[in-house]
């Protein structure tokens, strides 16, 4: 009953009136999207079963209080009772566990054939984004975006594309965190590659950053995607494997002035324009 009363409901706009539950707004894929429904409809969920069980126990605090010496009915067991609470648990796990699945398994899936493979290298402290001709170990890379001690490393992308990102660790753990596309995956070292796809819907500039404790920078370790439609990504690229730099790339496509590099750092300011974010003592080598 309670999934059939959800299912004519704004999921997107019970969640805003209650800024999302505690979940974070503003999804830039369909992905994210549908996490975000399965968290509003699991939170409603649980608020109606919550507000039922209150609602038993405070009728039986008041019903049932003491009134004098005299004991109450004594039952050894009600079988009809034992049998509801019983099954309606496992019913509402079930259910729970069924809706997990689908959306788990759609967030999980590969296409036969993306649009783009992006192959994405952590490594300490910073990252490299290889622009792939096809998905795969066996794949060329085509064009290459690296960070440095001086600049935070763009990782331009277009809208409505399928988008493969096929990770890599030269070192130890890391991982790769968009905010905004309610996901991350932990990025591995050696044979390991984390693949997962996703298509985005809105063009915007959003900060990424590594979520996994990796060493003395590790907060320091961040890049920023820029999503774009399609038609500057040809040019971006274009740009990319006639020689360009990423920041001359990214003039070609309009951008000027300091929007050619990274400027969504908050709350962290490590824009990196030509002055290095590591202390004095830190590895002169560490972008190689």
């Amino acid at each position: 009953m309670l999934l059939a009363l959800l299912s004519g409901c704004s999921l997107t706009g019970i969640g805003s009136a209650f800024d999302g539950f505690g979940w974070p707004q503003g999804g830039i894929t369909p992905q994210a999207h549908r996490m975000y429904d399965l968290w509003i409809a699991s939170v409603i969920a649980a608020l109606v079963v919550g507000f039922f069980v209150w609602g038993l126990i405070f009728w039986c605090i008041v019903r049932y209080r003491k009134r004098g010496d005299t004991l109450p009915v004594q039952t050894r067991f009600n079988m009809p009772l034992e049998i509801l609470y019983t099954v309606t648990p496992v019913l509402i796990v079930a259910v729970l566990f069924y809706y997990t699945a689908i959306v788990q398994t759609d967030v999980d899936r590969l296409s036969a054939k993306p649009d783009i493979t992006v192959e994405v290298v952590g490594f300490k402290w910073n990252w490299q984004f290889n622009y792939r001709n096809a998905p795969g170990i066996e794949a060329k890379t085509v064009a290459s975006t690296l960070g440095s001690t001086d600049v935070i490393p763009l990782l331009v992308l277009p809208v409505g594309k399928k988008i493969r990102f096929e990770e890599t660790s030269k070192d130890v753990i890391h991982s790769f965190w968009v905010p905004e596309m309610l996901f991350k995956r932990d990025v591995f070292p050696g044979n390991v590659r984390n693949v997962f796809e996703v298509t985005l819907d809105k063009e915007g500039r959003y900060i990424g950053r590594c979520a996994e404790l990796c060493g003395t920078y590790h907060a320091f370790m961040q890049f920023e995607l820029v999503v774009v439609s399609p038609e500057r990504y040809d040019r971006f690229l274009a740009a990319k494997v006639a020689g360009a730099s990423t920041e001359e790339a990214m003039g070609v496509i309009g951008f000027v002035g300091d929007e050619r590099f990274a400027i969504r750092t908050s709350p962290i300011d490590t824009r990196r324009h030509g002055k290095s974010w590591y202390q004095d003592d830190a590895p002169a080598a560490v972008g190689k």
